[in-house]
């Protein structure tokens, strides 16, 4: 199991309109390709509260590729992300990390 963290750093205000595509939208386009998600957190303490954190599980580093791939090109998510994205661009950056988990973690 392949676990990918990814942050995504809002432009100020900007938050509301990331969780509202996800909830509203993105989250069914991952059940098309068969992306799992793993928990999704905004940030209470820390940097940045204009920040989304959430993880996704993969089998492989194949499967990644592929779900994330079919997902990227899917024209209901290029749709999606035009039409949320009318106002001005939403997110700053986005930085991912690909994680394993240590065979003493509680996650595996």
């Amino acid at each position: 199991m392949i676990q990918e963290m990814r942050v995504y750093r809002c432009l100020p205000g900007r938050l509301p309109n990331l969780l509202k595509r996800f909830e509203n939208h993105t989250l069914k386009i991952w059940e098309k390709h068969g992306i799992r998600q793993a928990g999704f957190f905004t940030t209470v303490i820390g940097q940045s509260n204009q920040e989304l954190t959430y993880f996704l599980a993969w089998e492989s580093l194949a499967e990644r590729e592929q779900k994330w791939t079919a997902f990227m090109t899917d024209p209901a998510w290029l749709s999606v992300r035009a039409e949320s994205e009318k106002d001005g661009q939403i997110v700053e950056n986005i930085v991912s990390q690909l994680l394993t988990p240590t065979a003493f973690s509680s996650v595996k």
